[in-house]
């Protein structure tokens, strides 16, 4: 059994509460402990960082020293979560002067940031750590014939990525092959979705979701699989209104990579959070699920 601190994050108890359902479940089949930070808070999104650095940074320390409590590594599912708990690291550790503020805040809850733990996401868990090998051990339901697109968005990606390549990451690839489905070729795997841009500059996001969903379908894929909450709901709610802005009839699933693996486990998919996806992803998991 591997064990680890888990930093669940805002999102995951929330709009991506589908997401949080299945790493739970698929976690379990894979005989991976994931031990809940006690009185976690928000890392600080996307926006705070941008607002003030130095408290931004605190917020994240204080999950990091939570996590070194349990253990030396800590895994994440969404993907803001784990850029801004891997730039702390970073910066804390570059940045002697930027950490010895954010310990003065910490000291107020009685706590110091030492370093010495990382952060992982949630595929890097399944990928590296349990191991391809093992995933393809635990199929019940192999995903024969079914067209995935991988769709890894930026924050994975870079600047703190999960893999050596910042626009050609492979790792999601291999795990929907290790599942038995097919990944497509998906070269704007690593191209932004919008993000919170979605709230404040709606015609931009919308814009960049539909050259996302253009590109899916260009190369014949039947869903997207997504690792980020944001990305999820960005692709999933607002699919209905590209098509009403652009003239298209997008009506493509969002699924996230961990509820494909649950299906293939041969898990019950009201238990993986697929009944909740806005664009129905029945019609292509049915001879599946």
């Amino acid at each position: 059994m591997l064990r680890y601190a888990y930093y669940p994050g805002c999102s995951q108890e929330a709009t991506g509460r589908p997401y949080e359902e299945s790493v739970q479940e698929v976690a379990k089949v894979l005989g991976v402990e994931l031990v809940e930070l006690e009185d976690w808070n928000c890392c600080g999104a996307t926006a705070y960082m941008s607002i003030n650095e130095v408290l931004s940074f605190s917020l994240s320390a204080r999950n990091l020293c939570q996590a070194k409590k349990i253990g030396d590594t800590l895994v994440t599912a969404c993907s803001a979560c784990y850029t801004n708990l891997r730039k702390t690291e970073t910066y804390l550790s570059e940045f002697p002067e930027t950490k010895s503020k954010v310990n003065t805040a910490l000291a107020e809850a009685g706590l110091k940031y030492e370093g010495g733990i990382v952060t992982k996401h949630f595929l890097q868990t399944v990928v590296q750590d349990v191991g391809l090998d093992h995933v393809k051990s635990l199929v019940k339901r192999p995903l024969s014939g079914l067209r995935v697109a991988p769709y890894y968005g930026c924050q994975i990606a870079r600047p703190f990525g999960i893999e050596d390549s910042a626009d050609n990451p492979v790792m999601m690839d291999k795990l929907i092959e290790a599942i038995g489905a097919t990944a497509t070729y998906y070269p704007m795997k690593t191209m932004c979705c919008g993000g919170s841009l979605m709230g404040i500059q709606r015609d931009v996001a919308l814009r960049l979701c539909r050259n996302l969903l253009l590109c899916a379908r260009q190369y014949e894929a039947d869903c997207i699989a997504v690792t980020c909450p944001l990305c999820q709901i960005n692709l999933d709610a607002f699919q209905s209104l590209i098509n009403k802005k652009y003239d298209t009839n997008f009506n493509i699933p969002i699924i996230y990579f961990t509820q494909l693996m649950g299906v293939a486990f041969g898990l019950d998919s009201k238990g993986l959070g697929l009944n909740d996806c806005i664009v129905p992803a029945t019609h292509v998991m049915a001879k599946y699920a």
